[in-house]
């Protein structure tokens, strides 16, 4: 397994926190974050640091309504990976073990407050331990599609740090692509159930 370059590591952690709830801790590590940012290609640092300055200039309130109400009360802007191919099925459940399992691999645990398949949390794993994370979103790229045409639809200025994740990727196969219509076509598969025995993963800086 060849270990993925540093600066992508770099990356994954801004791409995480530009992701997260903007609450005083998120946004206290914005001049930290863009500082870093200047070591990263260009195709990368430039849609994380448009994200990183209008998380700057504008005013905290603003930021909080406008985040809530675009990932917590749009659900094709879900931040969950595994919803998008799962849904709300027992399908979705298997998916979730596959996740904790990367994360226990990895050597962090699940504690209250985040779901295995939440993107900045995978982004964390992603940082932090090689190619655990990157393989995770490798594999979920047809996630990672909806979301960023679902956050284009919205003209959201976060499908700026989906586009810098999707820049540190593969380029999307065939199959990818076919699924990502039948599904954005479709949506997701429903069926209700609980997801209690998977508990939210312990990384850093996550929203609880």
């Amino acid at each position: 397994m060849t270990a993925e370059p540093a600066w992508r590591a770099v990356a994954a952690r801004a791409a995480s926190l530009l992701l997260r709830y903007p609450d005083w801790d998120v946004l206290a590590a914005l001049p930290t974050l863009e500082a870093a940012l200047g070591g990263l290609p260009a195709a990368v640092a430039h849609p994380l640091r448009l994200v990183a300055e209008h998380r700057g200039h504008t005013d905290p309130g603003r930021l909080v309504t406008a985040y809530v109400e675009l990932f917590d009360f749009r659900r094709r802007c879900c931040l969950h990976l595994t919803y998008y191919t799962a849904g709300d099925t027992r399908r979705r459940g298997e998916a979730l073990v596959l996740f904790a399992g990367a994360y226990k691999a990895a050597g962090l645990r699940v504690v209250d407050g985040e779901l295995p398949d939440y993107l900045p949390a995978v982004l964390d794993l992603a940082a932090a331990a090689d190619d655990g994370g990157w393989r995770l979103l490798r594999e979920n790229r047809v996630g990672l599609d909806l979301l960023a045409k679902a956050l284009d639809a919205e003209d959201s200025v976060y499908r700026h740090v989906i586009a810098a994740v999707r820049a540190m990727l593969p380029p999307a196969q065939p199959g990818d692509i076919a699924a990502a219509i039948r599904l954005a076509r479709t949506g997701p598969p429903v069926e209700q159930v609980g997801l209690e025995p998977f508990g939210p993963v312990d990384t850093t800086g996550g929203r609880r």
